[in-house]
């Protein structure tokens, strides 16, 4: 754990009392704000455009209003990997709530939103890249703005905590019989040596690491298809993985009782793996 964070605009101790959220913010009562996880490569920010991107398309979807500049959080999470002299592999948090009220459903719109910042160290997940993971079908019974990054994680949170009691790393969500994405990734079917996956629309989250591998797919040549496709199709799969900003590209070796590939890393999962980690230096944030 790093010594210093970002609190609203000033970078303090990370156990400073004055840290202590308030019982009247919204984003504690009701999960009302919106968080990015980027990932950081020895010290240094990693597709941070596009996780800004991101973070203020889901303020602007819920009307929160921007406490911060882009130009000034840019800078501000810069100042805080500096000020704790960060040089290894590690991810950075940054949550922003709607702000502090009395509390009542409806908002109030002069609200001023509260935002903080935090860097941990996270290492390479080798493992789970060279053996793959378990994952396990099940209902999704989260809200339909899954493409809004939002403090709401509650479908989340008990989708994965029952998974992992029963062995899988991630849920495999599905809805109206279509595959939709994991518990905290994207999801991916390979046919054929072609990738198939969710289009990026309200049922799932855009992911920035699905977004840097539809790209480096088409760098090498291997056809996408975003599209839907049912639960039934992954009984043909040839291959699958997920991929997230932590975890990059991670090979599913096994969907409920039935084995991919043998169980075996694919050779278009490890082909992209290769390719991911040559290019991953090229998308640090400007």
């Amino acid at each position: 754990m790093t010594g210093y964070m970002l609190w609203n605009k000033q970078i303090v101790e990370r156990n400073a009392e004055n840290t202590l959220v308030s019982f009247q913010d919204r984003g504690y009562q009701f999960g009302d704000g919106v968080y990015e996880v980027i990932r950081i490569y020895d010290g240094k920010l990693h597709a941070l455009d596009w996780h800004l991107d991101r973070l203020f398309y889901s303020m602007e979807q819920l009307s929160i209003r921007a406490p911060f500049s882009r130009t000034e959080i840019n800078q501000l999470l810069k100042e805080l990997i500096k000020k704790n002299t960060f040089t290894l592999d590690g991810k950075l948090y940054v949550q922003v709530s709607r702000g502090i009220q009395p509390r009542d459903h409806v908002y109030l719109e002069e609200l001023e939103a509260v935002f903080y910042a935090t860097i941990d160290r996270f290492d390479k997940p080798v493992d789970m890249w060279e053996k793959g993971v378990k994952v396990t079908l099940q209902e999704d019974i989260r809200w339909l703005r899954c493409d809004i990054k939002s403090l709401n994680l509650l479908g989340n949170v008990l989708a994965r905590t029952k998974a992992q009691k029963n062995g899988y790393h991630e849920p495999l969500f599905h809805r109206d019989g279509i595959v939709r994405e994991c518990g905290a990734s994207n999801f991916y079917m390979i046919k054929d040596g072609e990738i198939h996956t969710h289009p990026a629309n309200h049922y799932i989250l855009g992911g920035i690491t699905r977004k840097k591998v539809l790209l480096f797919a088409a760098e090498l040549g291997i056809p996408v298809h975003e599209r839907e496709f049912a639960v039934e199709e992954l009984h043909d799969a040839d291959e699958c993985f997920l991929t997230a900003t932590p975890l990059e590209i991670v090979p599913i070796i096994q969907i409920d009782e039935r084995p991919i590939n043998q169980q075996q890393v694919g050779e278009t999962t490890k082909k992209l793996q290769q390719y991911y980690r040559k290019r991953v230096y090229d998308y640090q944030g400007a």
